[in-house]
């Protein structure tokens, strides 16, 4: 049989023959092995944990008050075939706003586990104490809010809930507070584009550990929003979040082609983010691969050996009846176990990396609430390293196999004679 108990016997004693090159070659492929399992966990952490949180604290979809193609010119639908420009052509002015945005949401919210909010958003100035800032002020709904992104979770002093019973009350980021030196109950003057100035108090201050945010958005109720915008009943955006993220792509096409309006999913929105991603797990793929291959050298590297001295070994063994086969399956078989023992030893490194990782913490102040580093505690990893340990040890015996599976008995025992 290829791989009869004879086979193995002979495999097992070529590689106890030699105990320190097996050694180093075991050593190899599990370092090898451990270091992929340790480096994948921890970039495959990171990746979750920063879509993790990509996806908690924005809605899945944004549908906007604006359409990603200009309307056609009613010239080109006519002479579509023809050599026709036009020049000079200014945009319609029209009342920004989705049209029938509250039948927009009754749909929305008839879809099983789909959760929608209108919003109105808009830039202003936040004037406080003789120093100003330009500030994005979003129009909102307190009781669904929470439940669309983590802005509750992000709350340091105040609630939400206190714009519903306070009258034009106002949500910042601590880095706006800190600017202005705003607090807690202040009045501040908004000022809109249209020249509306209202004063707002200070019900909220949230701290989301983005600049951008902390610095440059702010909350108020929706009718606060229409009030000080000049916008009554009207509302820009509608924000949507799903049962399951990995949907809002299709969805947002979905709605796109019903409604018209532009939708955006937060994986357009983040499509450079994700992109990157992708890249630096070729990297890492292509580091390991390189790993494993000098791992794989030095099993080439042993089992090459083995063959040049057992040449008059093999010689004897195919004189007494074993095939090419036998001697090919007797090498692959040494190549295989080395790969096994070095799979099962990386595993056992890969642990210990994990557990050495997860027991590191640290604090960035600004950047995460989390201590420690994210890590994947996932099989699949595992799964992959063993994968690469098996296929780069048995491919590099492969070759010297072949080799000794050539050798002519007769040529060997002649030389030697």
């Amino acid at each position: 049989m290829l791989f009869s108990r004879v086979n193995f016997q002979i495999a097992f004693a070529h590689l106890l023959n030699r105990r320190r090159q097996s050694l180093v070659s075991v050593l190899g492929v599990a370092l090898g092995v451990g270091f992929f399992i340790g480096t994948s966990s921890l970039m495959q952490g990171s990746e979750n944990d920063f879509v993790s949180r990509l996806v908690d604290s924005q809605p899945h979809i944004t549908v906007k008050d604006e359409f990603r193609e200009p309307a056609r010119q009613p010239l080109f639908t006519i002479f579509q075939e023809g050599a026709v420009a036009l020049k000079g052509v200014k945009p319609r002015e029209y009342l920004r706003g989705i049209k029938n945005y509250k039948g927009k949401l009754e749909q929305l919210e008839a879809i099983e586990g789909v959760i929608a909010a209108p919003g109105l958003s808009g830039a202003s100035i936040v004037r406080y104490g003789g120093e100003e800032r330009n500030v994005s002020i979003l129009g909102i709904d307190p009781d669904v809010e929470p439940r669309l992104t983590t802005i509750e979770e992000d709350m340091r002093e105040g609630s939400l809930d206190a714009l519903k019973t306070t009258a034009d009350g106002i949500v910042i980021g601590k880095g706006l507070s800190d600017r202005l030196h705003l607090n807690m109950g202040d009045l501040a003057s908004v000022i809109a584009p249209s020249g509306n100035v209202v004063l707002m108090k200070v019900v909220g201050i949230f701290r989301a550990g983005n600049i951008l945010l902390d610095e440059g958005q702010a909350y108020v109720l929706l009718k606060d929003a229409q009030v000080l915008f000049n916008k009554p009943n009207i509302a820009d955006r509608l924000r949507i979040k799903l049962p399951d993220p990995n949907t809002a792509l299709e969805f947002s096409r979905q709605l796109e082609q019903r409604w018209d309006y532009k939708a955006e999913s937060w994986q357009e929105v983040n499509e450079d983010i994700l992109g990157l991603f992708v890249v630096r797990n070729a990297i890492l793929y292509s580091i390991v691969s390189a790993i494993m291959i000098v791992a794989s050298f030095g099993i080439f590297n042993i089992i090459s050996t083995v063959v040049m001295e057992k040449r008059r070994d093999i010689a004897i063994l195919m004189s007494m009846g074993f095939r090419a086969r036998d001697i090919r399956a007797i090498f692959l078989i040494q190549g295989f176990v080395v790969g096994i023992i070095g799979m099962l030893t990386g595993w056992g490194v890969g642990i210990g990396l994990i557990s050495t990782l997860a027991s590191i913490e640290f604090d960035v102040e600004g950047l995460i609430d989390a201590q420690g580093f994210p890590l994947d505690y996932g099989f699949t990893q595992f799964v992959i390293a063993g994968i690469f340990a098996l296929a780069s040890a048995v491919l590099a015996a492969w070759l010297p196999a072949h080799r000794a599976s050539q050798v002519r008995p007769v040529d060997i025992i002649r030389g030697a004679a």
